[in-house]
């Protein structure tokens, strides 16, 4: 079984959870990957600081693969995937963006790296600008 979940960026550029979900009906295995969702947005924000105009809009999922096809307190995840989808203004500002993506995810996010200890994590970005 595959658990998911997405987190967005509200308008005050705060990681909220995707389509108005309540944090408060995920289960601890799907907290645990909200959780490493929002430590690795936050990160990216941190080290884009004043440069998080550079987001028009952004998304980061975290999917975890169990060992069981329902969720049950002998489920371990096998692997993680962490999806990374942002819009950007400007093609020139793709690779800033990329960059603390890159960073936050190989380098900076305890929680990602925490993860690793636990099992495979592995990664996907798309990085899409509005400029024609």
């Amino acid at each position: 079984m595959t658990l998911k979940i997405s987190i967005t960026l509200n308008d005050e550029r705060q990681p909220v959870l995707s389509n108005n979900a309540d944090i408060n009906t995920l289960n601890p295995k799907e907290l645990m990957l909200y959780a490493a969702a929002k430590c690795d947005m936050l990160t990216i924000l941190g080290i884009l600081r004043e440069n998080v105009e550079l987001l028009t809009e952004f998304e980061l999922s975290v999917e975890g693969r169990l060992s069981t096809p329902t969720i049950v307190a002998e489920s371990r995840f096998l692997h993680f995937n962490i999806i990374y989808n942002a819009r950007c203004p400007k093609l020139k500002d793709q690779a800033v963006v990329s960059r603390a993506i890159t960073l936050a995810h190989d380098k900076y996010c305890g929680l990602v790296q925490m993860y690793r200890q636990i099992a495979p994590v592995m990664h996907e970005i798309s990085i899409v600008t509005t400029e024609e």
